[in-house]
């Protein structure tokens, strides 16, 4: 019980703060959904994105760089009116990356109270280490593929000039490099957590 007890110092203050915003994003969430259907619309009411994949260097007269400087011009894309569709498809990469965050609080949540109930050094608390890492891992990927393939989809929607393909949402992709080095470090200390759990076990059992 003591070892425990000391085990649950240990996890503070991360374990308070983990819930805490997980408790507040939740709120923020489900607040706004419930505006949303008392709205009857969804997503915002301007949909804007900027195609970072052609830049110009004819810049409007009211920037002045400095001499030596150079300035380019980078295409903003703003819909007037934009459709209840365009709106969902603007709203669906911040939905998926919303959901991750939470999700992902959610699982760090349970794997700080676990570890604060049932000890550190455990077998249940290296799954639920495990676990968060591979979640973290994949569902970083995968928002990533759905952020570059809506914003590609926008602009399509929204320039003459682009189209939605393949090398289209390809420019749009940035690789979640912290997020997959966090997974990846997360999978590492459960296989050491894992493996610690065994020794202690062995000892506990030799004495």
């Amino acid at each position: 019980m003591t070892e425990v007890t000391e085990d649950r110092k240990m996890l503070e203050p991360m374990a308070t703060v983990v819930s805490i915003a997980l408790r507040l994003l939740v709120g923020l969430a489900t607040a706004g959904l419930i505006l949303s259907v008392v709205r009857g619309s969804w997503g915002s009411d301007s949909v804007c994105i900027t195609d970072e994949s052609t830049i110009s260097s004819v810049a409007p007269g009211s920037f002045a760089p400095e001499p030596g400087a150079q300035i380019a011009s980078v295409p903003y894309y703003c819909a007037e009116n934009p459709d209840a569709g365009l709106r969902l498809l603007n709203e669906l990469g911040t939905t998926a990356s919303t959901l991750l965050l939470i999700s992902s609080l959610f699982l760090l949540h349970r794997l700080l109270q676990g570890a604060g109930r049932d000890g550190i050094h455990t077998t249940l608390t290296a799954s639920r280490l495990r676990l968060l890492g591979w979640w973290l891992l994949a569902g970083s990927l995968v928002v990533e593929l759905v952020e570059a393939n809506t914003q590609a989809a926008v602009l399509a929607e929204l320039s003459r000039d682009a189209d939605y393909s393949v090398g289209s949402w390809l420019q749009m992709w940035d690789f979640p490099y912290l997020a997959v080095l966090t997974g990846l470090g997360l999978l590492t200390f459960a296989r050491i957590t894992r493996a610690g759990t065994a020794m202690r076990e062995d000892l506990e059992g030799v004495v």
